[in-house]
């Protein structure tokens, strides 16, 4: 279901559909088949994905099916720093803030925005943080054909889809996993 490492320690291209049970139980918290198998934080990848499937629960709340993780958490790394990701929305939806306000009904801590303001600073990391970062170690972005920020190796700017199914390092393809529900 879920293919081991390429030979640049990602997953080969594609969309790799799993049930949050699913996840936990693969190579991706586990650590089987990688080389850092030694070194692999089991714990710390568990955690990550009980965190994720905080924020998951609260989209499919919302109606939101189409939920994608990628990031270092689906690379051949021992200790990834988070789970990053994108979910499909409707543009209004999103634009009109009533995403955010539903989302931030559900969540205890109100971290839902994207808000560049609201990022703060974490120790030794260059990079600010989202609060949803701070509280959960997640990044989820809300895509709706928009464009990601993040350029290709031309100078391209890229849409979510695209840019979160390449290396950052190398630019090399790599697979992402597409979170779906439980068949009930």
């Amino acid at each position: 279901m879920l293919p081991s490492f390429n030979q640049n320690g990602l997953l080969p291209p594609g969309d790799y559909a799993l049930t949050l049970d699913q996840l936990k139980g693969s190579h991706l918290v586990t650590g089987e088949h990688s080389e850092f198998a030694d070194t692999w934080d089991r714990e710390w990848r568990l955690y990550l994905v009980e965190q994720v499937e905080i924020l998951i629960n609260q989209l499919w709340t919302n109606g939101i099916q189409g939920i994608y993780l990628d990031g270092s958490f689906v690379e051949d790394k021992s200790h990834p720093n988070d789970i990053d990701g994108y979910f499909d929305c409707d543009k209004m939806y999103f634009l009109s803030g009533d995403l955010q306000h539903d989302l931030n009904a559900l969540d205890p801590y109100k971290i839902w925005t994207w808000d560049h303001r609201s990022r703060k600073p974490y120790k030794n990391y260059a990079k600010k943080q989202l609060p949803m970062w701070h509280r959960y170690r997640v990044e989820l972005y809300p895509h709706y054909q928009q464009s990601s920020g993040i350029r290709d190796k031309y100078g391209n700017e890229l849409q979510f889809p695209a840019a979160f199914r390449l290396s950052r390092s190398a630019d090399h393809p790599k697979g992402i996993i597409k979170i779906i529900k439980p068949e009930e």
